[in-house]
């Protein structure tokens, strides 16, 4: 973890010694805003291409080489960028990206990555599909009320070591990242981040409760595929001549128990911090309005961010300070799986800069008017861009449709089924690829980790096909035609 800390921090110190020397101005934004032309993103594409075929092509190097990957695709879109728009631009604009949203979507991860390492749940637990489903069930539970990303770090390691006889188990941790990665946190703004920021822009902390209906039947159509696959291969691996309990569990059954436990008080202290962000600058002067440290130009880390971003580390340190190492090694615990996910995703979150600056741009000119076209649009982009943005921008389109009645906002007014549409597109669809939601990636790396072969990234979005669009067709028929 000191590691993670000092890059950082080396990050952050080798992007200010450049600050004086460049300029960026309103007009060059808008510029900027008008005139980027649409090939831009190619970057961005060539860095999802990279994901996706590279690992399967040469799985070694892919390893070795990810970061120099994500930092080969960042130059390609910021040394064009910067000759046609200068210096100071292109700084801006990565200052605002890096800072502003890379910095604490990692320290969020790396918190609950630290502190759910800690907890342990030990005794005899068999993966059978009585089993798997009540986990799957309890970890969907808990998504809209201590995040989708803490459900998931929470969750992720006792279903793998119940499935650890089977050979048949990738289909569990599909469903996992389908449930409880995604969809299970769609009930307050606690579970996503798109809906707590709708909450910071005047949605009511329970709205997000008209969502019920859309999950319980998501729930009863994705929980009936599961059972159905999971007997399938549970039967096929007692054939092939595994069983849930080895002898020596089978002749004495240890008793479930949690070691731990203390570390739910350190995610508490996390969903403190994120909770925090949104209500300090409405609660405190000093936090509002903007108030933060300046950076560059108009940007500036705000007192609130950083705020939530030393709560979040704190409860990471007294974690690491207080749980027994032998806890962490029982769950195999270490820091590959976080590193993975910030080496790739300081490449995401760079090279998706074009793509959110045209979505910011000409969102508004798509002609969506309709609940199930912003439905799949903001599905559809929420699967390969941050859901955040993406929600906010369809938000504020939807606000400029002038709805007379329906929830006010500090956008405008949107209509009830509008916003469902928005909410629903953006909290379901992210778990259409590995890169949609930020537990998405963190859950296929530990599952690597343990030994389990995750499917390819086309591999992944063959499974979400199958089984979330027909769902999300079906979603689109009965709430939003």
């Amino acid at each position: 973890m000191k590691k993670i800390y000092r890059l950082l921090l080396c990050t952050l110190t080798f992007l200010s010694m450049g600050l004086p020397a460049v300029f960026a101005d309103e007009a060059t934004h808008q510029l900027v805003s008008t005139s980027l032309p649409a090939w831009s993103i190619i970057p961005f594409v060539g860095m999802l291409l990279s994901i996706a075929i590279i690992p399967l092509v040469k799985p070694e190097f892919w390893e070795a080489h990810m970061l120099h990957a994500a930092i080969g695709w960042s130059l390609a879109f910021l040394i064009p960028f910067a000759f046609a728009y200068g210096m100071g631009e292109a700084w801006y604009r990565l200052l605002e990206s890096v800072l502003l949203d890379y910095v604490p979507f990692i320290v969020l991860l790396l918190g609950l990555f630290v502190v759910a390492g800690g907890i342990v749940i030990k005794g005899t637990l068999a993966g059978t599909t009585k089993v798997n489903t009540l986990m799957l069930l309890i970890g969907t539970a808990l998504a809209s009320w201590i995040g989708t990303t803490g459900a998931a770090m929470l969750m992720i390691r006792p279903v793998i070591r119940a499935n650890e006889w089977r050979k048949h188990k990738v289909h569990i941790i599909v469903f996992f990242i389908f449930l409880i990665a995604n969809i299970g946190g769609c009930l307050t703004p606690l579970g996503d981040p798109p809906l707590f920021m709708g909450f910071q822009r005047g949605v009511p902390f329970t709205w997000t409760f008209h969502l019920l209906p859309i999950l319980a039947l998501n729930l009863v159509i994705l929980f009936a595929a599961f059972i159905l696959i999971d007997r399938h291969f549970y039967k096929k691996d007692i054939a092939e001549g595994g069983s849930p309990l080895a002898e020596e569990e089978e002749a004495e059954k240890e008793p479930l128990r949690v070691e731990g436990v203390h570390n739910l008080l350190f995610i508490a202290l996390i969903i403190i911090g994120v909770v925090s962000n949104g209500l300090l600058p409405k609660e405190f002067a000093f936090f509002a309005d903007g108030a933060g440290i300046p950076i560059f130009q108009e940007i500036v880390f705000p007192y609130a961010t950083l705020a939530e971003v030393i709560i979040i580390l704190f409860a990471a340190w007294l974690s690491m300070k207080t749980t027994k190492k032998s806890t962490r090694v029982l769950n195999d615990f270490n820091f590959a799986p976080i590193a993975e996910v910030a080496k790739l995703f300081i490449g995401i979150f760079v090279t998706m800069i074009p793509a959110l600056i045209l979505l910011k741009t000409h969102g508004a000119q798509l002609g969506l008017s309709q609940p199930w076209e912003m439905f799949w649009a903001t599905g559809a982009l929420s699967s390969f861009l941050d859901n955040t943005p993406t929600y906010l921008v369809f938000l504020q389109t939807a606000g400029a449709l002038g709805a007379t009645s329906g929830i006010a906002t500090s956008v405008g007014t949107v209509s009830q089924i509008m916003l469902e549409a928005i909410s629903a597109g953006a909290v379901f669809m992210g778990a259409n690829t590995y890169i949609g939601n930020a537990p998405n990636f963190m859950v296929k790396s530990i599952a690597e980790q343990s030994g389990i072969k995750m499917p390819s990234f086309f591999g992944y979005m063959g499974w979400s096909c199958a089984i979330l669009i027909p769902t999300f067709i079906i979603n689109m028929l009965v709430f939003f035609w």
